[in-house]
């Protein structure tokens, strides 16, 4: 399958059995899912995005969601340590690989209704085996032009804002707008970037409001639709990204289409991003900073990299993404 024939999702509902609303056995790497989009075409465009060499990292500190939205991820312990007097080494202990920004791998999520990406057996998905793990991204990194889509700024030339603290779920309608105010037209292997404003306002509370935010178990992210997966698959999204929890609102809208098909994820939308679609989703990336300099350039995009951690069979990683413009 090429950007040129891709299927849309309405026809991948069409595909037979545990295919059904799938895009396994359609890419020519069965493991890679949509990076594959961002081809070497994809790529040298985006490379003509480099203008003013100003490089943005998109990574937070390793431990700055501590405490977080994740009551079960600890912080990482940095141990620095000396051999003798002229050297010095270190290595992290209890390290969270999705505790920061980070990378939803492909094994991340298992259907509840069809099983993990590409009919992956469930007993293959452990530590050291290289099915659907994030290494194949880190051997080969994803690479392409990054949309920045701004939706604080939109709202807030409304003179309006979202309630992060309730965890207000975006509708589709917010992407659209934006992109519309934006006057972007997206294209098949875009890494796609919505700036929400929740990490800032996230990392400005007291580690106690953080911990009664975790307590609500509420944060701020897409609302669970249809349209908004017919949206990203469709347009040939090589990745969606947020400065959000996990991308999606939580806890999922109580008329998501989703409440039977994923029931252990209660109707969450990750099932269908990653074991039905393939397409990686970015959380907790900061581009605050990214979305203030590009609104003063009235400019959203740019080249971007991704490149994981090369840990054979993780089920995530630290994003690694740099901005460029």
């Amino acid at each position: 399958m090429t950007t040129h024939d891709r299927p849309s999702r309405a026809e991948l509902h069409d595909r037979p059995g545990l295919l059904r609303g799938t895009s396994w056995e359609l890419f020519e790497d069965p493991w890679r899912g949509t990076p594959s989009f961002a081809d070497e075409q994809a790529v040298v465009a985006a490379a003509g995005l480099v203008q003013l060499g100003e490089a943005f990292g998109l990574d937070y500190p390793v431990n700055a969601f501590m405490p977080g939205m994740s009551q079960a991820r600890k912080p990482a312990e940095h141990v620095i340590y000396a051999n003798h007097p002229a050297h010095r080494d270190d290595h992290l202990d209890s390290y969270y690989l999705q505790s920061s920004s980070q990378i939803d791998g492909l094994r991340h999520r298992r259907a509840d209704d069809a099983g993990f990406y590409a009919g992956t057996p469930d007993e293959l998905i452990i530590p050291g085996t290289e099915e659907i793990g994030i290494q194949v991204w880190a051997d080969r990194p994803i690479v392409s032009r990054g949309i920045l889509v701004d939706i604080a700024g939109l709202l807030a030339r409304r003179d309006e804002s979202l309630d992060h603290e309730a965890g207000e779920p975006i509708p589709y309608e917010y992407i659209d707008h934006a992109l519309t105010a934006q006057a972007i037209e997206l294209r098949a292997g875009d890494v796609v970037m919505l700036h929400t404003g929740w990490c800032e306002w996230f990392l400005g509370l007291t580690a106690e409001q953080k911990l009664a935010q975790q307590a609500l178990r509420r944060a701020t992210g897409i609302a669970q639709s249809e349209e908004v997966l017919d949206w990203a698959w469709d347009t040939g999204l090589a990745l969606l990204a947020a400065d959000t929890f996990a991308v999606e609102c939580l806890p999922p809208v109580s008329d998501s289409p989703f409440l039977r098909s994923a029931p252990n994820d209660r109707g969450m939308m990750h099932q269908e991003f990653l074991a039905k679609l393939g397409m990686p989703l970015g959380e907790l990336w900061r581009l605050g900073p990214l979305a203030r300099r590009m609104d003063e350039l009235q400019r959203w995009d740019c080249f971007v990299t991704v490149k994981p951690l090369n840990v054979t069979g993780a089920t995530g990683s630290p994003a690694n993404a740099i901005a460029i413009l």
